[in-house]
């Protein structure tokens, strides 16, 4: 049986704990069925009770691993830190607020066959959904996936969603530079530079229940110009990304 590894960000959700406990584990269960379960929670240097809560909730168990960075290093830090740490043949990631159903694994883990090396979760796919997100930040994520699906020449609608399931070669062959929100994307990118398949699966995005986002707008602006330009540079000059 295949172990699969689902790494789970989480900074300052101390509100959202409860909620992402009672979505998760029926998901897990149901996982359980096919493959081993590993659930890789990265404190990232909150400052509530997340700690607190995520030990309350999750552990001790020993599929379960809680990790904690002592300072905030941003998500795509986190990200590293747990897939670092990860020991599945497939590793998964998931927001901690559950705006993306952690049901959608159980299709997207159908969707890896023998030619496919990633699945993302995909609201800007036509079949896609988006509800009660802030018109702003949906205009902002598909203006840039577009850009990007321009720029690669690529059939994925998709480019900025942290929901997805990776082969453990693709996480052990692909390095990403960023330690923020970006990192979710360059990570992607990359993989499909070189030469990883993917697949996309029309999800539902919705709006957090609880908490705050801790995404800087004009930050996440400025770092994907930044990758847009250095994507462009790698077409035309085969610069290193």
């Amino acid at each position: 049986m295949q172990t699969l590894s689902i790494v789970i960000p989480c900074y300052n959700e101390e509100e959202g704990i409860p909620h992402l406990q009672s979505q998760l584990m029926p998901a897990v269960k149901e996982l359980q069925q096919n493959y081993n379960v590993e659930l890789i929670f990265v404190n990232d240097g909150s400052t509530d009770r997340t700690q607190e809560l995520l030990q309350q909730h999750f552990g001790p168990d020993k599929n379960t691993v809680i990790l904690k960075h002592e300072k905030n290093k941003n998500l795509g830090a986190a990200l590293k830190t747990g897939f670092s740490k990860a020991k599945g043949d497939l590793i998964a990631a998931l927001d901690s607020d559950c705006t993306y159903s952690p049901q959608l694994f159980l299709k997207m883990l159908s969707m890896l066959d023998e030619k496919t090396d990633i699945v993302t979760v995909s609201p800007y796919h036509p079949q896609g959904m988006v509800h009660n997100v802030p018109v702003y930040r949906i205009f902002l994520s598909k203006s840039v996936s577009r850009l990007y699906r321009i720029l690669l020449g690529s059939e994925i609608y998709t480019y900025t969603a942290m929901v997805r399931v990776y082969r453990k070669k693709v996480i052990d062959t692909v390095q990403f530079k960023s330690n923020t929100f970006l990192g979710v994307t360059e990570l992607f990118i990359k993989s499909l530079l070189h030469g990883y398949k993917a697949k996309e699966l029309p999800a539902e995005l919705n709006v957090r229940q609880f908490g705050q986002s801790k995404m800087k707008t004009m930050r996440v602006i400025g770092d994907h110009l930044g990758l847009i330009s250095r994507i462009a540079a790698h077409r035309v000059f085969g610069k290193e990304i």
